[in-house]
């Protein structure tokens, strides 16, 4: 059996721990709690522009006629 997706992706969730963290903290350069949960948030988007990339190279010139939210 595959594993259940997440309801919420991991990138929607980073971006709302950051949000909170931001928000209850008075100095937020200097947390290394929430330099980490933005380097994560940073490392996700990467992947999936990587992918979206990735899939838009090896469609070739199909890529063209498939719009990039499919």
């Amino acid at each position: 059996m595959a594993k259940k997706r997440a309801q919420e992706s991991d990138e929607a969730k980073l971006k709302k721990k950051i949000a909170t963290k931001a928000t209850s903290q008075g100095n937020p350069e200097g947390d290394a709690a929430l330099r980490s949960l933005k380097k994560r948030l940073k490392r996700e988007q990467r992947k999936r522009r990587a992918l979206v990339q990735r899939k838009k190279r090896a469609a070739g010139s199909k890529g063209a006629a498939v719009p990039a939210s499919a």
